[in-house]
């Protein structure tokens, strides 16, 4: 959808902002550029809309010589948002966002409906927020509206410069929620400027990380952070890169250990002796919770009475960090794990070890380019 091809950009007082830049971003793609202020991420995507004109090279949108395209019509083409939002204070919300749409020439009704309809699929309820103005908002609702407004004509690509970076950060991590959630079901072409590597791991396909006007690794999110490519890149992503590993490294079925398992309509006591504790099933092999060695052992009439529910749960493929986050919130030494596609089919249980595993199985997994399950991991005996 977006290339760029040996693109260069030089300021008349010598100094070279981006040097000799290719890449690609495919079709519904999100691509994060990271990097301090001053590397060029930002002069980059600007290069995209043509608010910033290449000095050499060419950029190329959906097969098309973007040169060769009128400026004001290119950007009609293209959502834009940026960190302060840009609304305009003398409009209502609803009409900011049914500004382009206007422009392109859709019809006030229809294009009020259009920005209605986006309004709500931000969060914003447009019969509550439709008819305020910017300044009767949070920063957070705002930069809703500027995303909404982004969207009104439909791009097929989006440009975001630090779009989430002047809000607080319980704010800052809602919002990206969201705007993940989005981009799951619109599936936009985004590049998205940060300088937070964070956000910049949570919210990429791939990462391109800057150095002085260059790409110094462009790779997925968990490569970038297992096998930096240069010095450079590991100082960027810092030592504790292990860590921000656990935001982008899934659970998988390989990971998890096989518990005993027993169901809500077994009678008491158990007639074979578990260790610790075992999983509760329903009759449909639905997770229902757990029972102790010393319930199952001693306790009578039927499981169900004496099961404690589960709280600490999720899917396969949640993140080994949100696995992490769930096991110190409910002070848990194991979660259970159920099926994505099901109401709760229990798959196994993560413990702390395992997914101290699975992280290092990652790890090594990308540095080698081989598949998670094909890793061997040494031990230490004692």
């Amino acid at each position: 959808m977006i290339r760029f091809e040996h693109v260069t950009k030089r300021y008349a007082d010598g100094t070279m902002a981006v040097d000799d830049l290719s890449f690609d971003v495919a079709e519904g793609e999100l691509v994060t550029l990271v990097g301090p202020s001053g590397c060029g991420k930002t002069t980059t995507m600007k290069m995209v809309n043509r608010l910033i004109e290449p000095t050499g090279g060419r950029i190329l949108l959906d097969g098309e010589d973007i040169s060769a395209i009128d400026p004001v019509q290119l950007r009609r083409r293209i959502g834009y948002v940026i960190q302060q939002v840009g609304l305009f204070p003398h409009k209502t919300v609803l009409d900011n966002t049914a500004t382009v749409p206007h422009l392109l020439g859709v019809k006030k009704a229809q294009a009020r409906a259009r920005a209605a309809e986006l309004l709500d699929l931000v969060g914003l309820d447009p019969s509550v927020y439709g008819g305020r103005y910017p300044d009767q908002l949070s920063g957070g609702q705002r930069q809703r509206v500027g995303v909404a407004r982004a969207l009104a004509a439909d791009p097929p690509v989006l440009l975001m410069d630090e779009p989430f970076g002047a809000v607080d950060p319980v704010v800052r991590e809602h919002l990206q929620n969201e705007f993940l959630a989005l981009q799951k079901s619109l599936r936009k072409t985004v590049l998205f400027v940060t300088h937070d590597i964070e956000e910049a791991v949570r919210l990429g396909d791939r990462i391109a990380v800057y150095g002085q006007g260059r790409i110094e690794q462009f790779d997925a999110p968990a490569t970038v952070l297992g096998a930096p490519r240069t010095p450079y890149v590991a100082d960027f992503v810092g030592a504790d890169r292990s860590l921000k590993r656990l935001s982008v490294t899934p659970i998988e079925r390989g990971d998890l250990e096989q518990p005993p398992i027993v169901h809500l309509d077994d009678p008491l006591p158990l007639p074979t002796a578990i260790d610790r504790w075992a999983v509760v099933l329903d009759s449909e092999e639905n997770l229902h919770g757990w029972i102790s060695a010393e319930q199952a052992a001693s306790g009578k009439g039927l499981v169900r009475d004496h099961a404690r529910r589960m709280e600490a749960w999720l899917p396969v493929g949640a993140s080994l960090r949100q696995a992490l986050a769930t096991m110190l919130q409910h002070d848990a030494g194991w979660i259970a794990v159920i099926d994505e596609d099901s109401v709760g089919r229990f798959l196994g249980a993560l413990t702390p070890a395992r997914l101290h595993e699975a992280l290092r199985r990652s790890t090594a997994a990308d540095a080698r380019d081989i598949p998670r399950t094909e890793v061997e991991l040494e031990t230490i005996s004692r």
